[in-house]
């Protein structure tokens, strides 16, 4: 597969496919980048960055994160925007390019791996206990913060999908949600997201306890 050119937008948290993301664009590189966008394909690349900062670049970035697709834009008076996008494919990235204009690199798509017959039904047992891990995390988790008992887990029925969702609802930090990214499979996709939310629901309950 021939790497293709992306605008990239590093971020300090991780979009995943089948995720929505807003966003608040105000650094004049990145206007620019979004103008650009809206006259393309409205695509670009989102990337969690390792170390730095979003603003001003100097910033350390991973080389997996996902392709993005602008479903809402709204231009500010000031000239910012206001954007909400969708998370497409996982990418990697081959190369970075210098940030002038603003950030770019030459990209390959990630495809998910096809699952036998066996691996499918495993996979989807999985991704079952992975939605019901989570309405216990949420339902926990409303006992400390009342908002979080409107939040509905509803997951789709394919297996790859379904941990992407998952993956995205839960209120990982930046590198435990990079790592899910990361897994080179959905059955090892949803068997970090099993641990992950186990993880957090022992720390909720004792703190309950406690």
């Amino acid at each position: 597969m021939e790497p293709r050119l992306l605008p990239m937008f590093p971020l300090g948290t991780v979009l995943f496919p089948y995720g929505l993301l807003p966003l608040h664009v105000f650094e004049p590189r990145y206007r620019m980048m979004m103008r650009e966008c809206l006259r393309g394909d409205q695509e670009f690349g989102v990337v969690l960055i390792e170390r730095g900062s979003e603003v001003g670049g100097g910033d350390v970035r991973f080389d997996i994160g996902t392709r993005a697709r602008i479903v809402r834009a709204t231009e500010l008076d000031d000239g910012r925007y206001a954007l909400t996008v969708v998370g497409v494919r996982r990418i990697r990235v081959t190369e970075w390019l210098p940030d002038d204009p603003y950030p770019r690199a030459l990209v390959v798509d990630v495809d998910e791996a096809a699952l036998d017959a066996g691996d499918d039904a495993d996979a989807r047992a999985a991704s079952e206990r992975v939605g019901e891990l989570l309405r216990r995390l949420f339902a926990l988790w409303a006992e400390f913060e009342p908002r979080v008992a409107d939040v509905r887990v509803e997951l789709a029925a394919e297996p790859a999908q379904a941990a992407f969702e998952a993956a995205a609802t839960a209120p990982f930090g930046p590198l435990d949600a990079q790592r899910v990214l990361e897994a080179d499979a959905t059955p090892a996709r949803l068997a970090l997201l099993e641990q992950l939310l186990h993880d957090e629901i022992e720390l909720l309950e004792a703190r309950r306890s406690g």
